[in-house]
């Protein structure tokens, strides 16, 4: 009888289970197997386990049952990576012969925590193989109730939507705020992502306790003869799919009350060639968002709509120290800041934190991302 792994194998496509094979760890294979066999998975936490002076960064997975015969622990390095996902050719060689030698020739490019993640290392290496992993160049990522591992776009690298160095910002905060990812003191986890522009492509309004958007804030600059060459079809379809109906044509008149604009940058992806971002950049500001919880799914809210952001960066991380002596002190156990500041309430929150209210933080109506309109 054909086993399910062989199943997996067959097909046009490629297969996870070939580039397990290719690990040479039989145990690997016969573990996953009978966890398809059995339906379950047999790997629990494995309790506390580390580096030597660090109290996150390592996931433990130790198996429990009949499985820990074959695979008996399978631990987990989160590994910071460089902003942007950018590596030379020489670190990424270092790093394979690193995982050749300590782990089971398994790495995770990247993980939903934005790390680079290296698997099955055993206990007893765990210090030895931070050790080289250190001398490449490389520290351990956040886990637990810490500051996590933050996510950044490829911003000013690689698209010219970039408002903000996205790049700069997150080397800035790692740095910054290294010690915190280390040695976990909060109630939950604290995640922070940073976005280029108003198209979110880390998702930092749906996935972070605290979002830094790219924003501008004078006008849209629109080039007229660019957008000449646009059809009337194309230009009434933006009008109006705007989603704040800043956007009028109307006889062959296009126009933007940038006075209601919310520089959700729709008419900008459209009609690329004839609208640009304005030249007065700087960063929004989000607070809360988180996909589940005790109350619910959460998107992110606006706490500081405009801020300038040049190096070092001193007003966002003076905004992040307040929101994390807030919440540490506020918090209860395994609840994120945005639960929080909904139990205790937006308005304490601001006070405590010495922010005046402003129109653009009102939460309601668009505050659950499972919601459809139709």
């Amino acid at each position: 009888m054909t086993s399910i792994l062989d199943e997996l194998k067959k097909g046009r496509w490629p297969s996870f289970v070939k580039e397990l094979e290719k690990t040479g760890d039989e145990r690997i294979v016969k573990y996953y197997e009978k966890c398809l066999k059995d339906k379950k998975p047999y790997f629990g936490h494995g309790g506390i386990v580390g580096v030597t002076g660090y109290e996150a960064g390592v996931i433990g997975r130790v198996a429990v049952g009949e499985a820990a015969k074959i695979l008996p622990e399978f631990h987990l390095f989160r590994i910071l990576p460089p902003a942007g996902y950018f590596y030379t050719t020489d670190v990424l060689r270092k790093i394979c012969d690193w995982v050749d030698k300590w782990g089971c020739k398994l790495l995770n490019f990247h993980g939903a925590t934005y790390n680079l993640q290296a698997f099955g290392i055993p206990r007893d290496k765990l210090d030895p193989a931070f050790e080289e992993l250190a001398k490449i160049g490389f520290d351990l990522g956040g886990s637990g109730p810490d500051v996590r591992t933050a996510a950044c776009c490829m911003g000013p690298a690689l698209c010219e939507w970039a408002l903000i160095d996205t790049l700069d910002i997150y080397t800035t905060l790692m740095k910054e705020y290294i010690f915190d990812i280390h040695r976990p003191r909060f109630p939950y986890k604290f995640k922070i992502k940073i976005s280029g522009c108003p198209n979110d492509c880390t998702a930092s309004g749906a996935r972070s306790d605290l979002a830094v958007i790219g924003i501008w804030r004078d006008d849209i600059k629109i080039d007229e003869d660019a957008l000449k060459k646009y059809k009337d079809e194309e230009l009434e379809m933006v009008a109006k799919r705007c989603p704040s109906g800043a956007i009028t044509y109307k006889n062959g008149k296009f126009e933007i009350n940038n006075d209601a604009c919310t520089r959700c940058m729709y008419c900008i992806n459209v009609l690329h060639d004839a609208l640009k971002p304005g030249d007065d950049r700087g960063a929004s500001i989000l607070i809360g968002a988180r996909a589940r919880g005790r109350y619910g799914a959460f998107l992110a809210w606006v706490l500081v709509p405009f801020m300038k952001l040049e190096p070092p960066y001193k007003e966002l991380k003076e905004l992040i120290d307040k929101i994390l002596d807030w919440w540490d002190e506020h918090g209860n156990p395994k609840e994120r800041v945005g639960e929080t500041i909904y139990r205790i309430g937006f308005g304490k929150f601001l006070k405590d934190i010495g922010i005046e209210p402003k129109p653009q933080m009102v939460y309601r109506p668009r505050s659950n991302p499972f919601w459809k309109y139709f």
